[in-house]
């Protein structure tokens, strides 16, 4: 068969490749058609990476909700456990003490892990599953050795917890994406501390503590499904750890750990929530104190007399419980007393004050999380600890100069506002301050160790302080160490310019 076709027509048909197109041929003709599928697939392909991807980024948030209650293991809870247990306070104390120096001494050495390892999923499963055994043992041995021995194991495993998680989010999302990332992590977490706070409060008081035993296990097990639906293909770990491939090939390596005490940026970074810490660390356990102090105080004269409730109460329906500080968690008073339930009523009982702090601070947290990382992203960083740094001398002011129930939500809603600044704020600084070193996760946990360095010190200070001169004395003196802190940020401004720059 002859083909009559013109001799451009068979040139161009000569040259044309169905596999690929050329753009070294003057007289290459190119299918508009071809290009509309080549375009459309590609977009196909991207569409399909990103999928993954998205749903790694959404069972993210569902760990940091879930793990909200496990980090701590049992939290305050614990006290009150080995209190029915027949232990002394003091006991107590130097138990949870242990393990929070255990924990305080493993950051850094676990924050170095993470960066190494590959295995960051397993590393939080593994360490969920740790907290829960380790909890759960307590109920049945609760001894000396074996709860010390706990407690070592759960501020070792909640340690590593944070550098891991701050390794899978900045593997999952790059520095790019790292900061808007970091605000959806704190108010998940704020908010699974939230729904672990209003659970084991009603469960707790409705079955007694074994049902919070059991919700924090559920809270793990939830942690553990989440985190496994995070696909390993999503992690870029050499992004995790704070390297850069600037040329695809992969080959930089990390920096020494000289790094991590040479860098002035991130020195001046952990001095000040040093001092930040030496301020907070003992505020909420004051306010409790306060109010369980006062309402030891006042019970005889709240305290009814049993005659007249016998006579009246079968009569008052209207009647509440007995007057705060007298009933338990658990097994509220059997007799009625003549006393309407009202706010003042509830701030004044120390177990209904101590849960208003947590959930009124957690709910508070939520949507500064998300207006800070909204913040950081156009402004930077530097203000939003400022903005922390002035949060708590105000709240100590406040808690000092305010002896009423009430203050509990001015001063309480400043620590959500520290709180969910400094939660998006640390690792955003501390991820730019060593871009590139690959020890992103080493440096976070020094600057963890350091904090807790003023967290552990700063609840014996105050404890001295209110045994000298009142609490009064106590939240003032708090709030200077905060003021000392903001004095050193500001001084060294020009030092940490560059690390706090938005995007």
């Amino acid at each position: 068969m002859l083909d009559n076709r013109p001799a451009a027509t068979k040139k161009h048909n000569e040259h044309y490749r169905p596999d690929r197109l050329r753009d070294d041929d003057d007289d290459a003709c190119i299918d508009p058609l071809r290009i509309q599928l080549l375009s459309a697939i590609g977009r196909a392909e991207i569409v399909e990476a990103a999928v993954p991807q998205s749903r790694s980024v959404k069972a993210l948030g569902a760990v940091n909700f879930f793990l909200a209650d496990v980090r701590d293991g049992l939290g305050p809870f614990l006290g009150i456990f080995l209190i029915g247990q027949g232990w002394s306070t003091a006991t107590i104390g130097i138990v949870m003490t242990i393990g929070g120096i255990s924990g305080m001494l493993a950051t850094t050495p676990l924050g170095a892990l993470a960066d190494a390892t590959r295995a960051k999923r397993f590393m939080v499963a593994l360490c969920a599953s740790l907290v829960i055994v380790a909890s759960l043992a307590i109920l049945f041995i609760p001894s000396v050795a074996f709860v010390t021995a706990s407690q070592i194991a759960t501020g070792i495993a909640g340690a590593a917890i944070g550098p891991a998680l701050a390794g899978l989010t900045l593997g999952l999302v790059g520095q790019n994406g790292l900061t808007p990332q970091l605000g959806r992590n704190e108010a998940w977490n704020h908010g699974g501390n939230v729904f672990a706070a209003a659970g084991a409060g009603f469960f707790g008081y409705e079955f007694g503590l074994t049902a919070v035993f059991i919700l924090m296990t559920i809270m793990a097990a939830g942690s553990i499904a989440a985190v496994l639906l995070i696909k390993p293909g999503d992690i870029d770990h050499r992004v995790a750890r704070g390297l850069e491939n600037k040329n695809n090939h992969g080959n930089e390596v990390p920096s020494g750990f000289s790094v991590l005490w040479k860098s002035t940026p991130l020195l001046i970074l952990a001095a000040t929530l040093m001092l930040f810490h030496f301020g907070n660390g003992a505020m909420l356990p004051l306010l409790g104190q306060q109010v369980a102090t006062q309402a030891e105080r006042g019970s005889a004269d709240r305290r009814p007399d049993a005659s007249v409730t016998q006579a009246s109460g079968a009569a008052d329906d209207a009647a509440t419980t007995l007057p705060p500080g007298q009933a338990t968690p658990g097994a509220p008073a059997a007799q009625p007393v003549r006393q309407h339930l009202s706010l003042e009523t509830l701030l004044n009982d120390p177990v209904s004050y101590t849960a208003a702090t947590v959930i009124i601070a957690q709910l508070t947290m939520i949507p500064i999380a998300l207006l800070a990382a909204s913040f950081a992203g156009r402004r930077g960083y530097f203000l939003l600890l400022v903005a922390a740094l002035v949060a708590l001398p105000i709240r100590g002011l406040i808690a000092g100069l305010w002896p009423s129930p009430f203050a509990l939500i001015p001063v309480q809603m400043l620590d959500g506002v520290g709180a969910g600044l400094l939660g998006v704020a640390v690792p955003g600084l501390v991820a730019r301050m060593l871009k590139g070193t690959g020890h992103i996760n080493a440096g976070l946990g020094a600057v963890m160790t350091v904090q807790g360095v003023g967290a552990s010190l700063s609840p014996a200070i105050a404890g001295v302080i209110v045994a000298s001169y009142g609490f009064t004395t106590a939240y003032l003196a708090l709030a200077c160490f905060a003021v000392l802190g903001l004095i050193l940020w500001l001084a060294c401004a020009s030092t940490v310019a560059a690390a706090c720059k938005g995007n």
